[in-house]
């Protein structure tokens, strides 16, 4: 650091207020996306809302306003929407208050930690090792201090900054220290901007979402020209009466609308980060929800997410040096670093600074890449690193019986050169051996037997000693393969790869060859979740699916990961997959519900238009169906647990149901309708009858739709089934429902032709949903399998 006190001192609090008061401030927009108006208008002025709309005003002017009740799908998917994400942004608003950088601002000569959105220009922010450059600015003081800034240009290398450089938000420092006065801030910092937009909560583009947009494309195309067609007809028959035209239409049109299906997507989703909020997860990237129910493969970091944080200092075993000479040499490399790794705060917890040290004269940062750290003074040259990079021989398989029994050893060292020289540190004298204990998290072992049981692999990739990495993973009773030496791997290709592929546990590895692993993964198949706490993960979680890092790590990984662990709970992911899994799977049930009922009201309106009879049902019919055949079933199917892994396809394996289903419930409600009505002019007696049992045999065929998406069956799941069943029997025969629903059960030979047609239509959906499960390869059982 520069000797001049003056330029340490930074901003006095009157020039803080003043560049306040002006507006020189790093505002950024919330982490949490929309605004609450955002929000108000997103969820009240949809597609979906506005068609519903307008129906509902045609159905208005007829004066039948009982027949207007499917308008208040207006109002329920307005409120839960609302609410829903309302809670979603209040939760994340709250945790990432908690999760987001605090800078080290250097205000009146003294440090202070402060929120992001609290610099001004001008402010001096002191960085150290693991720490993002939260604004642009310019380099005031540097202790060997490199900077990646490989997230903004591509560039792999670490870049050392010296007095004067320019550094940019988005950046992290990976050695040394220093200082930067901030140049720009707020919407001047245009990569600060980036960085915001990249962690900020909406409903951007996913797999799953394009899925839905898709179909969503294909019902508008359907939608089009068949409601032309409805319309047509409806107004075409001699003798209509407008107002029953116009409900005609309507209720042939209403159903055509998958309404729920964007609602209960949205509210599944903002649910997930309000269930994992409460779990202190704090989602940085809505679609990290959708990435935790396909990841295959973890691959974690021993140190911080295996083991806790904190280590102590178990045992000094000097060799070419009395003990107390090795503890005063550990003394001078305490009081010269002034940002301490996990590592050497195990050395300073026991080891005081010395008093006196003498004067440093050059510094070598600790980085993952290279693995030893050190400092120079004017004739003595003190390493501090792996053993097996700073010695060999004795020395080196001294410190691997060590890491075999899971600690971690470090070599004290004097170097024969400078350490910044570019030689460094050349031959290395042993001074003594350090032993440092680690303790393994007490979850540690139940978590990774929970991914084994769920069929996710677990590798674990470390910057230890690969034999002390083999040790804890084996002291956790995970057998998760063959330990590798990451210096041993070949170079990127094919071998690699497969290298990557087979084994399970790797040490000594560097930052790079982690995204490397992590690539070799992806190029293999896999939907790869890393997690992290340090900034040699920084560049793995970046290039993962899901990044996952621990709250109190760096906080380059926080700003890169898509989920931060704010409360450190390794065993939170066990709750994190599932919850994911929760949500994709349960979004895929609703949606073969909705499309299906799409599918049948798209077919019942051509096949009728083009036989040019009068549609059957009226509104209210059309909306009493769908209480119990989609509405209420989806939105407790949204819910409920479901531990299925989300496997690519979403369109192809929802329309496979969805179509063959709802062509099948549309032919049930033709062939009744038309076996009791006929194609010629009929009594208004017969008209309603003909209605009542093709609504009895679409409501019998349509609810065992459900019962097959329901699969596998739960206590809970056969009783909803059965109540809808016998809800919709009552309705039917109930004088005053039927009064209500214009329907007439009188008649018993067409009510058993009703139920006849609607029981081939139960055995036909049951039929297709095996030949299905056959064609695609899917799991068939009707009862959940013991296990689960």
């Amino acid at each position: 650091m520069p000797s001049d006190a003056a330029e340490l001192r930074g901003l006095s609090a009157a020039e803080v207020a003043e560049r306040v008061q002006a507006g020189q401030v790093n505002t950024l927009p919330s982490r949490s996306g929309r605004s609450v108006a955002g929000i108000l208008r997103a969820n009240i002025l949809t597609r979906v809302n506005l068609i519903l709309f307008a129906l509902w005003c045609c159905v208005l002017l007829t004066g039948r306003l009982e027949q207007g009740l499917f308008a208040l799908l207006i109002v329920f998917n307005s409120v839960i929407g609302i609410v829903q994400e309302l809670r979603a942004k209040r939760t994340l608003d709250r945790l990432a208050v908690v999760g987001e950088a605090r800078p080290t601002v250097i205000r009146d000569g003294q440090r202070h930690q402060i929120l992001r959105d609290e610099v001004v220009i001008d402010d001096l922010i002191a960085v150290a090792p693991g720490e993002q450059i939260v604004v642009d600015g310019q380099v005031a003081s540097a202790r060997g201090l490199e900077v990646d800034e490989s997230l903004l240009t591509g560039e792999a290398d670490p870049l050392a900054k010296m007095p004067g450089d320019a550094v940019f938000s988005g950046a992290f420092v990976v050695a040394g220290t220093g200082c930067y006065r901030a140049t720009k801030v707020g919407a001047e910092a245009y990569a600060a901007q980036i960085t915001a937009q990249a962690a900020r909560f909406t409903l951007v583009r996913s797999e799953l979402r394009q899925g839905i947009d898709q179909i969503l494309r294909y019902v508008t195309w359907i939608l089009v020209p068949v409601g032309l067609l409805s319309i047509v007809v409806q107004f075409s028959h001699p003798g209509t009466h407008w107002r029953d035209a116009v409900l005609g239409m309507t209720a042939s049109l209403v159903p055509m609308v998958p309404e729920g299906l964007v609602l209960l997507t949205a509210m599944a989703f903002a649910l997930g980060v309000i269930r994992l909020g409460k779990r202190n997860v704090l989602v940085q990237e809505l679609p990290a929800i959708e990435g935790l129910a396909r990841v295959d493969v973890v691959c974690a970091d021993k140190t911080g997410t295996l083991t806790q944080n904190a280590m102590t200092l178990g045992e000094i075993i000097p060799l070419g040096a009395d003990e107390a000479t090795v503890r005063a040499l550990l003394g001078e490399l305490v009081a010269a670093d002034d940002a301490p790794n996990a590592s050497m705060q195990a050395i300073a917890d026991t080891i005081p600074a010395a008093s006196s040290p003498r004067l440093v004269t050059a510094r070598a940062p600790f980085r993952s890449s290279k693995k030893w750290s050190g400092i120079s003074f004017h004739d003595e040259h003190i390493v501090l690193g792996a053993p097996e990079v700073l010695a060999d021989g004795e020395v080196a398989e001294r410190a691997e019986r060590f890491g075999a029994s899971g600690r971690r050893a470090l070599l004290l060292g004097r170097a024969s050169t400078r350490v910044d020289d570019d030689a460094a540190p050349g031959p290395v004298a042993a001074l003594a051996l350090l032993v440092l204990d680690q303790l393994v998290r007490p979850d540690a072992a139940s978590t990774l037997q929970f991914f084994q049981d769920q069929d996710v692999r677990l590798k674990v990739i470390s910057g230890d000693n690969a034999a002390s990495v083999g040790a804890v993973t084996r002291s956790l009773g995970v057998d998760l393969g063959e330990v590798v030496d990451a210096r041993t791997l070949p170079i990127v290709d094919h071998d690699f790869d497969r290298r990557v592929e087979e084994c399970g546990v790797f040490g000594r590895v560097t930052p790079e060859q982690k995204r490397q692993m992590v690539r070799a993964l992806q190029r293999n198949g896999h939907q790869v979740a890393m997690t992290g706490d340090g900034v040699n993960d920084v560049l793995a979680l970046k290039d993962a699916d899901l990044g996952v890092a621990m709250g109190s790590g760096a906080s380059a990984t926080r700003g890169v990961a898509q989920l931060v662990l704010l409360d450190d709970e390794f065993a939170q992911l066990p709750h994190v997959v599932a919850e994911g899994r929760r949500v994709i799977g349960n979004i895929e049930r609703v949606a073969k519900l909705f499309l299906t009922k799409t599918i049948y009201s798209v077919a019942l309106a051509l096949v009728f238009g083009v036989l040019t009879v009068p549609f059957p049902f009226k509104p209210l019919h059309v909306t009493v169906v769908g209480w119990f055949t989609i509405g209420i079933p989806a939105f407790l199917l949204s819910l409920a647990p479901n531990k299925s892994l989300a496997k690519p396809g979403f369109v192809r394996r929802t329309m496979s149901l969805a179509v063959p289903a709802g062509l099948i419930v549309a032919a049930t409600t033709i062939v009744t309708y038309m076996l009791v009505r006929g194609r010629g002019e009929v009594s208004p007696s017969v008209q309603v009858e003909a209605t009542t049992a093709a609504l009895m045999a679409m409501i019998m065929a349509a609810t065992w739709v459900l019962s097959v998406v329901a699969r596998p069956y739960r206590l809970w799941r056969v009783g909803l089934i059965a109540f809808a069943y016998a809800f919709y029997g009552l309705l039917i025969h109930l004088p005053a429902s039927q009064g209500f629903l214009d329907l007439d059960t009188s008649n018993p030979h067409t009510m058993l032709l009703g139920y006849a047609v609607g029981g081939l239509g139960m055995a036909a959906v049951e039929v297709m949903w095996w030949v299905r499960a056959r064609i695609l390869g899917e799991e068939s059982h009707v009862l959940p399998r013991k296990e689960a």
